[in-house]
């Protein structure tokens, strides 16, 4: 199989008054059978990146490797043919007047592989994304999820180092994307081939991934780990993309040791372990996720100073799965609060708030995004 390696790739795009950059500076390690989602809302570059790795262009700045081998420099690209990836498109891509069989086999006719050797691989596509036995049937005989997986067991068959896909699960309903989700990784898991894929649902890409690389206005601001990438944002933009999030002002009160205390309300604050850029008096911003964050009957231990107030509930949505409260506290701010169904409040109720201060990140006040990954 192999591995990926972008180092400082660049791609700009001309329009009437100016150039405009849709990568930029990129540098990303994509290591062998793994799977990596390039994550980001239009117009962040995903797609653009994604494009440059499959050779349908070249860059402006910059290199793209394959296990040390240079595909990809301005002036000269390898082509798509000659680069052992597959590609699976958002919108399937699969020819209408063809049956199952007959689009699957396409790229292998292409190559001249023998008859025998094309059926048997085509078989070992078919039933490696479950539809064995549909081989003689049209695209219009398909499910939305069945069209999706002729697509990719056309990208499988070639036997391909590299499978790109490009948003291909958009087209779906919600609960056929849920499963395949699980198919996909799943398949990735068995295959062993390097997975690079493409969306702006930040589920599928913490559902997915081995490692995510967040874009935004063409640059990455961050790669990392799910978790990281969730729990420890690089900065505002990833952790207002990634998921539900609180994002409120507050000022660093005092300094202890790495950490020190985080005013975010003058009747709450919460004790970070990590303030190392930070002086007292600064003015921050404070990112607290739902979850973070805990409702009770009576206040916590310690009061404010240990993180918890008390708050009245001021609007409830429940959502099957959790209940989202909002809870607005003396001062009048109001905080984003995600619980068990159980654990029910009323609009109106007086309750405890309490901060868990150990997943919440600071940033500096009026912090964009980072500059270059």
């Amino acid at each position: 199989m192999a591995g990926i390696t972008l180092r400082g790739l660049s791609k700009s795009f001309s329009s009437r008054d100016s150039d405009v950059a849709a990568v930029s500076d990129v540098d990303i390690e994509i290591k062998d059978n793994s799977f990596v989602t390039l994550l980001g809302p239009s117009g962040c570059g995903k797609t653009t990146t994604l494009r440059l790795i499959a050779g349908y262009m070249a860059p402006d700045r910059g290199t793209i490797e394959i296990d040390g081998r240079l595909l990809s420099s301005p002036g000269s690209v390898v082509p798509p043919e000659s680069r052992g990836m597959g590609m699976v498109f958002q919108n399937y891509a699969i020819w209408p007047h063809k049956n199952v069989f007959e689009n699957v086999v396409f790229g292998l006719k292409i190559r001249k592989v023998p008859s025998a050797d094309a059926r048997r691989k085509v078989e070992e596509a078919l039933a490696l994304v479950n539809l064995a036995g549909l081989e003689s049937r049209y695209p219009g005989e398909l499910s939305g999820g069945q069209q999706q997986r002729v697509a990719l067991a056309r990208s499988l068959v070639v036997e391909p180092d590299i499978l790109l896909l490009d948003e291909p699960l958009s087209n779906l309903d919600a609960k056929l994307r849920e499963r395949m989700r699980s198919e996909l990784k799943e398949l990735q898991r068995r295959t062993g081939i390097t997975f690079v894929y493409v969306t702006h649902d930040q589920a599928e890409a913490l559902a997915l991934s081995d490692q995510i690389a967040v874009m935004n206005l063409g640059r990455v601001q961050q790669y990392g780990a799910p978790f990281d990438v969730y729990a420890h944002p690089a900065n505002r933009m990833v952790a207002d993309f990634m998921g539900l999030v609180n994002l409120v002002p507050g000022k660093v009160r005092e300094r202890s040791g790495a950490g020190g205390t985080v005013e975010i309300a003058p009747e709450l604050a919460v004790r970070v372990d990590k303030l190392d850029a930070f002086s007292p008096g600064d003015a921050v911003e404070v990112a607290i996720r739902p979850e973070s964050i805990k409702l009770g009957a009576s206040p916590p231990p310690g009061g404010a100073a240990a993180g918890g107030t008390v708050a009245t509930i001021s609007n409830h949505v429940f959502l099957g799965n959790i209940s989202e409260y909002y809870a607005t506290l003396p001062s009048g701010l109001t905080l984003r609060v995600q619980t068990h169904p159980l654990q029910q409040f009323k609009v109106g109720e007086a309750c405890a708030i309490e901060v868990d201060a150990t997943l919440c990140t600071v940033f500096h006040a009026g912090a964009g995004e980072a500059k270059a990954a």
